[in-house]
């Protein structure tokens, strides 16, 4: 028994050393960066005109395809693998369309001469590992040995590009060219101060008629937009408009009085 307790501490130790090493594996892991474009370069690699045209064709094929292409250059990932390290930077950064799983990522790291494409699910029937090799090895990597970081990199897009291109996917969904504004809602604004307003006002008052204006004009655009800010906004512009309407005394035709 003496012996069997004077080993427990040496068994707890090592568990504890155990612990230890795991957490400091943990807390040693390279940061996923946040997601600001399709192409993220931690070192420096690419110059400004390299990355902007890059983001560019990556956007393009994005708008006409509907998958989404990324590239990550990082100086390592040591000293976790760059293949468990690819699956935490596909979990984070989640491309491709919901629904269709159509993301993938060239991830380079630099120093450590790795270099992995990931590719979501909607995408594994063509962007196979067989295809992710040869993409490497025959379009990246020779390049790379030459010096042509830039180069690889383009290459490899293209040909990414080309693969996906011969996957029947979804069609891209109808994208708004911009955000809508206080023009595109004027018909509907000058519509609803112009009749409903009279009808709320004779029954309100000017003041209670025109609020309730107003709360329709707002009422009616969050419905149509969900732009919170917007629909306050039309909603005063609507006010307002029923309060002056209001102080003109409106259309005559539309007077009780004789």
């Amino acid at each position: 028994m003496s012996g069997s307790r004077a080993g427990r501490p040496h068994a707890v130790a090592g568990v504890l050393a155990a612990l230890l090493l795991f957490q400091s594996l943990g807390w040693a892991q390279v940061p996923v960066p946040e997601l600001k474009a399709r192409v993220t370069d931690l070192t420096g690699t690419l110059s400004a005109q390299q990355s902007a045209a890059l983001e560019e064709k990556l956007r393009a094929f994005e708008q006409r395809k509907g998958s989404q292409i990324a590239v990550l250059l990082v100086p390592t990932t040591e000293p976790e693998d760059i293949a468990d390290f690819g699956i935490r930077v596909a979990d984070a950064w989640k491309l491709g369309r919901k629904g269709i799983d159509d993301g993938a990522i060239l991830i380079i790291a630099k120093n450590d001469r790795r270099m992995r494409i990931e590719v979501g699910y909607g995408l594994e029937g063509v962007l196979t590992d067989a295809v992710s090799r040869r993409i490497i090895e025959e379009d990246i990597a020779p390049r790379f040995r030459a010096g042509d970081f830039a180069g690889g990199i383009d290459a490899a897009v293209d040909r990414m590009m080309r693969v996906v291109d011969g996957e029947p996917l979804p069609e891209p969904a109808p994208r708004w060219t911009g955000s809508p504004g206080i023009g595109d809602f004027l018909p509907l604004l000058f519509f609803i101060v112009l009749v409903p307003a009279f009808i709320l006002r004779r029954i309100f008052g000017r003041v209670g008629g025109s609020l309730g204006t107003g709360a329709l004009v707002g009422g009616v655009a969050w419905v149509l937009t969900k732009a919170l800010g917007l629909a306050i906004v039309l909603g005063l512009i609507g006010f307002v408009g029923a309060m002056v309407l209001g102080a003109l005394g409106g259309p005559r035709g539309w007077s009780s009085h004789r």
